[in-house]
């Protein structure tokens, strides 16, 4: 209520003080003297050049610097402005009728007031009770509190109809091979290692956290930041972005082996926007994006988002640019890399960001290049499986589809 005492009091303040400029009475004397004095001065001076112009042309005419002709233009010229001078002096100032200006006050008032609450009913939020701040904050702690856990998340998610990709029998009868072996191997870490990998790259990423969980539980005390980055990755894209209290447990054990890690900085802030604590979120995912690699996945995450999270906390912030890339001698060094080691570096490259965008979306520049990365390394039906689906994504999107297609057909996926 506050709020519209305020708004209302501004409001009168502000019509009062047009009202009273456009109703006060003109000061008769003030505005005659007006007329009659300065403009009138003005006027006079006017006419008395223009009359020193006229004498002037005949001195030029008896001198013999201007000729007849030239003479008689320049008078004429001259006259002209001397009579349009005079009837200037004699113009009077006018005081506007007394019901104009009480129309023009009332236009004033209604554009004033009523333009403002129809502004309002477009950006604001008229029927909003008060939010008191220990309010939202208990709100969003019952929200923490009452999350779905990573079953219910997992099943919801799994509900949902999406595309079947396309995958080349042969290694889908391997995978299928590896599925039945693993149970019957349960001590086999790299087996579960690989198991994970290949249905993370299928979009089962239920089967591919399960798997990486049994990853986690066998590394023992050799257990590895990366190992429970893959896991949180895995089990928020089984969640459908889902942020659950099993994920936090996850989160916690990362922070534990490796204190300011991107990974888990960017998920508990994910988790903060999805119980409505933007300011924390903010602070995390800060901290991500002006610290992180330009190519880290988590900085690219954190930097599609934060702006609007910093708005919803209530600041306004700016992202860094992006730095400079690699310098020529990065590159050469690259390219001296082993050829099996650089082609687990791009493997590696290519899995997350097949999992980004099967769990987050992401725009059509990013789909094309996953689909020029697998052809590159040779997985020509997973590049088609992931085309069908870019496809059914971006249908109705002419310039996603555009930018989509030229990659296709770069690769000879269509023609």
């Amino acid at each position: 209520m506050l709020f519209w005492i305020i708004v209302v009091g501004l409001s009168v303040a502000v019509c009062a003080s047009l009202a009273m400029v456009l109703l006060r009475p003109a000061d008769d004397a003030a505005a005659k003297g007006e007329a009659t004095g300065e403009g009138a001065r003005a006027a006079s001076e006017d006419v008395a050049i223009y009359r020193d112009q006229l004498a002037e042309v005949e001195r030029d005419l008896a001198r013999g610097v201007l000729d007849q002709t030239e003479a008689e233009r320049t008078r004429t010229e001259i006259a002209r402005r001397l009579l349009a001078a005079d009837r200037a002096g004699a113009a009077r100032l006018e005081q506007a009728p007394h019901r104009a200006n009480l129309v023009a006050g009332g236009l004033a008032g209604v554009v004033l007031v009523g333009g403002s609450l129809w502004v309002y009913t477009l950006v604001g939020a008229p029927g909003m009770a008060d939010q008191p701040r220990a309010a939202r904050l208990a709100e969003s702690a019952s929200a923490r509190e009452t999350r779905m856990s990573q079953a219910e998340a997992e099943a919801l998610f799994a509900a949902i109809p999406r595309p079947v990709p396309q995958v080349d029998p042969e290694f889908m009868a391997a995978i299928e091979r590896l599925r039945e072996l693993m149970p019957q191997n349960e001590e086999n870490v790299t087996g579960w290692e690989m198991l994970a990998m290949h249905e993370a790259q299928l979009g089962n990423f239920a089967a591919a956290a399960a798997a990486q969980a049994r990853v986690v539980a066998l590394r023992g005390p050799a257990l590895e930041a990366g190992d429970l980055e893959d896991l949180l990755d895995r089990m928020v894209g089984a969640a459908g972005g889902h942020v659950s209290p099993e994920a936090d447990a996850v989160i916690e054990r990362l922070e534990a082996i490796e204190p300011g890690n991107l990974a888990a900085r960017y998920y508990a802030g994910l988790m903060h926007v999805q119980t409505g604590r933007y300011d924390l979120a903010f602070a995390l995912w800060r901290t991500v994006v002006e610290t992180a690699p330009d190519r880290n996945l988590y900085k690219q995450l954190a930097m599609a988002q934060i702006e609007d999270i910093a708005w919803l906390s209530g600041r306004n912030y700016t992202p860094p640019a992006a730095m400079p890339g690699p310098t020529d001698e990065e590159m050469a060094a690259a390219a001296d890399l082993d050829p099996e080691v650089r082609e687990a570096m791009v493997r590696g490259m290519v899995t997350q960001l097949a999992e980004r965008l099967a769990s987050q979306g992401g725009p059509a520049e990013d789909w094309a290049r996953l689909i020029t990365a697998y052809v590159v390394l040779g997985e020509v039906d997973m590049a088609g499986s992931i085309w069908a689906e870019a496809r059914e994504a971006f249908a109705t999107n002419p310039p996603s589809m555009e930018i989509l297609t030229e990659a296709a057909r770069a690769v000879g996926l269509t023609e």
